[in-house]
């Protein structure tokens, strides 16, 4: 038997993912009211309307967050981000998560997910500031090794000093490999044996988008 686990964090009115990123606004483009007088008797639709940052929630980047060349939403294939064999790399209770925990893992093809246990802060100010990270030597050696995708329960996976750089975004996405940010629920997976899924819509010109990220597991 299988069973389906949540990775991904609600997208409400307002919500703040990141300092200075506006939150998402909902709207109605048709209420249900008002397609009464489009519809027959007894028949009503409700659209809905929202305007956001495509940095907001969990979310992937594309290389073409950080390389204008690169493929961006329309342009990186399903392979990358979709039934991914995954892995989860412990690292709860670190302020960053080094090469130590990660030389001994096969990641060749997989999904590498960070779990720090930070999703617990997210919505406070606690969430905002000395978040954990990925050590940009890991992250070299994630590329080395042929990573798919990298994903974190943090507020970002490089340190975020003001106008500081950003190293493993730098290497992941120019070795082509996906990030996901802002996960949650990461402490529900096993260390291995999972599927992992987190598919954006295929918007041209954008390099960053929400996504329902998720894992499938036995058990």
């Amino acid at each position: 038997m299988t069973r389906m686990i949540e990775l991904s964090h609600r997208i409400t009115e307002g919500m703040v993912t990141y300092p200075g990123v506006p939150g998402p606004r909902l709207g109605v483009h048709l209420s249900r009211e008002a397609s009464r007088e489009v519809y027959e008797p007894g028949t009503e639709f409700h659209i809905g309307s929202i305007e956001l940052v495509a940095n907001t929630g969990t979310y992937l980047d594309t290389p073409y967050h950080r390389y204008p060349d690169g493929p961006d939403l329309s342009g990186v294939p399903l392979e990358k981000i979709a039934d991914l064999p995954g892995l989860v790399v412990r690292a709860e209770g670190l302020r960053s998560a080094g090469l130590g925990l990660l030389k001994d893992l096969d990641v060749r093809g997989r999904a590498v997910l960070i779990h720090t246990g930070w999703d617990r802060h997210f919505g406070t100010e606690a969430y905002l500031r000395d978040h954990p990270y990925l050590e940009p030597e890991a992250a070299r050696w994630l590329a080395e090794q042929g990573a798919a995708l990298v994903g974190i329960d943090s507020l970002n996976i490089d340190d975020t000093p003001p106008r500081g750089p950003r190293p493993a975004h730098t290497v992941l996405l120019g070795a082509g490999i996906p990030i996901v940010e802002h996960m949650t629920g990461l402490a529900a997976l096993p260390d291995a044996g999972f599927r992992f899924h987190a598919v954006p819509p295929m918007v041209v010109g954008m390099g960053t988008f929400p996504v329902r990220a998720y894992a499938i597991a036995d058990g």
